[in-house]
């Protein structure tokens, strides 16, 4: 039914376009051809301000999605419009020849301005309502939409993208309303999120990306760390520990299901072995966390002089006092990463047998699965220690119970970042919120 209303909305984009031919064939006298010039553009605008869309999920995304969607639609119609045009145009050279040439080619010229218009109407509305269109690609086509063949070719790829956008969206709201009544987050305990290094737990730049908002949305009570972007382990987990007693304090909750990321898994686990935290924890769910070292940040530290590390934490440091941090400790967080540090911390650092801990990790297929320094780093780590996510190695990732590998089809793989929706992007293959969910999910299951 759908693709009726395509048919239907590029045939009243096609008939404005060619108004001059149309026009000009039908011989009328002076006020209807006003008349039907009028109407015909008339239609050409009501169409460009109220194109065909599909329908939207009903919420806070519904004008964005409904923008991208129409943008979508305008592009497709644009092009299609075209290509018929062309055709239609050398199947009359082939039966008439060039008799009308110069009506023929004023009518060409209106034809391309209007369908022009369209597709820049188009292009603008997928360009300031899509989040998977990347910034690049959206400057490379301002930049170069006058260049034959590649601005083709660049709105191939933003309207693919836009499509696949929307599909994605629909379809998780749609999975999400189906389901609702399950709840299958609301856990018996809440989710303590624990960010890595680098990062603090910002409001208005989610460490986790989308992953927060699915997880309540499925009846997940969530809470974070709030512990400073980079410091000791020691001194990480004792904020940590602060936390965590006071999420009991507020919500006697008695205890909290911990997920981890990267560095955090460590810090986690530091406070639950060494601070007395195992009594208020449930779970610790370790994602790509370096548990047995970074032997990558060694030879950093190794090969990069200490007047560079001192001068490069130095600005770190000033930069996240600002933004917060009471103390952050940019070289004490990078130290104990290394392969000998984590080796001595897991000396000390035994498992709570009250707690339940489980791992997960990801790994890069090629250097180009991501951008500097990962690229860099899945280099350097495969070398010596085989398979890895740019920066901490599979075999460093496995601890307690070992949930699996995330490899999704493809050849990108996935990388540290990708696994905490750092960058917002759609991946093929690798619905990073529905492996929360399901994560979460086990959690409930275990009556956790």
């Amino acid at each position: 039914m759908f693709h009726l209303k395509r048919v239907i909305f590029c045939l009243i984009l096609f008939l404005p376009a060619n108004a001059p031919l149309i026009i000009s064939s039908l011989k009328l006298n002076l006020f209807l051809t006003i008349l039907l010039y009028f109407s015909l553009y008339n239609l050409y605008i009501l169409s460009n301000v109220f194109p065909i869309n599909k329908k939207s999920p009903n919420n806070r995304h519904h004008y964005r999605l409904s923008a991208l969607s129409k943008g979508f639609e305008l592009i497709l119609a644009g092009f299609v419009c075209f290509t018929a045009e062309m055709l239609a145009y050398a199947l009359f050279f082939i039966n008439y020849g060039v008799g009308w040439f110069w009506l023929l080619f004023l009518n060409a010229l209106h034809c391309a301005l209007l369908l022009f218009i369209t597709t820049v109407n188009g292009s603008a509305r997928v360009i300031f309502s899509s989040k998977q269109v990347g910034l690049a690609l959206k400057i490379l086509l301002i930049a170069f939409w006058w260049f034959p063949v590649l601005n083709l070719i660049l709105l191939f790829k933003i309207s693919e993208k836009a499509s696949k956008e929307f599909e994605f969206s629909v379809y998780r709201y749609n999975l999400n309303q189906n389901r609702k009544e399950r709840n299958l987050c609301s856990t018996r305990y809440p989710l303590l999120l624990v960010h890595g290094v680098f990062f603090r737990d910002w409001e208005n730049f989610n460490y986790w990306g989308r992953i927060p908002e699915e997880l309540v949305g499925n009846g997940a009570v969530v809470y974070y760390g709030n512990h400073q972007s980079a410091a000791a382990v020691e001194q990480s987990a004792e904020e940590l520990k602060q936390s965590i007693l006071k999420i009991i304090e507020e919500t006697n909750c008695e205890k909290v299901n911990i997920i981890a990321h990267s560095k955090g898994g460590i810090d986690s686990r530091y406070a639950i072995s060494l601070l007395g935290m195992g009594r208020y924890v449930a779970s610790l769910t370790t994602i790509n966390t370096p548990h047995r070292g970074c032997n990558f940040v060694r030879r950093i530290l190794d090969m990069t002089p200490e007047k560079a590390i001192s001068a490069i934490g130095d600005k770190y440091e000033k930069l996240f006092l600002k933004l917060g941090d009471e103390n952050p400790g940019f070289y004490d967080s990078l130290a104990l990463l290394t392969d000998e540090n984590c080796a001595n911390l897991n000396h000390i650092m035994t498992n709570d047998p009250n707690v339940l801990y489980q791992s997960a990790g990801s790994m890069m297929a090629t250097p180009l699965s991501a951008i500097f320094p990962l690229s860099v780093g899945h280099v350097i780590i495969k070398k010596c220690e085989g398979d890895n996510d740019g920066l901490v190695a599979v075999s460093s990732m496995k601890w307690g119970e070992f949930l699996g590998l995330v490899t999704p089809k493809g050849k990108k793989g996935i990388s540290h970042g990708d696994m905490i929706d750092l960058t917002r992007k759609n991946i093929d293959g690798f619905d990073v919120c529905e492996f929360y969910v399901d994560l979460v999910n086990g959690l409930k299951l275990r009556g956790l």
